[in-house]
């Protein structure tokens, strides 16, 4: 126990020090902690408390890490105005971004664009959404 307790300080370590998390990657985070707790849980027929910490935590770091993805290829996607696709080594896993919107702008500083996502696993679609990625521009008064 104090094995996965120093491991799970450590990767909370590497988590925060590796870049700037936004709340999707908490939202990820957070539904990863869930659904690996509880899949943990029910698979650890001798400790199921033991199985849903670890559980929690591999679907922690797993709901941060897909969250991530989905940050980045909708950002890529937004900036080069080309499709952007990303999938796992052995095929099961694939990600693709593509924009569906021209730039149109939502105030005279917000500039936006629809991105379409989707991503399969197995063969299976798993997600099909429409977001919306926007830049703005702060401009302040100088003395």
């Amino acid at each position: 126990m104090k094995k996965l307790a120093l491991i799970l300080a450590t990767l909370l370590i590497f988590t925060t020090a590796c870049g700037q998390l936004q709340q999707q990657h908490y939202e990820g985070a957070g539904i990863g902690t869930v659904i690996g707790g509880i899949a943990g849980a029910l698979l650890d027929h001798k400790n199921p408390w033991r199985g849903g910490v670890i559980g929690a935590g591999l679907g922690a770091v797993f709901g941060a890490t897909i969250a991530d993805i989905s940050t980045r290829g909708s950002h890529e996607a937004y900036q080069t105005g080309r499709t952007v696709e990303y999938h796992t080594e052995n095929g099961e896993g694939y990600y693709r971004a593509e924009p569906i919107s021209d730039y149109y702008y939502k105030d005279p500083y917000t500039k936006c664009r629809k991105v379409s996502e989707k991503v399969w696993g197995n063969g299976q679609i798993v997600r099909d959404t429409v977001k919306e990625v926007c830049e703005s521009t702060k401009y302040e008064k100088g003395y």
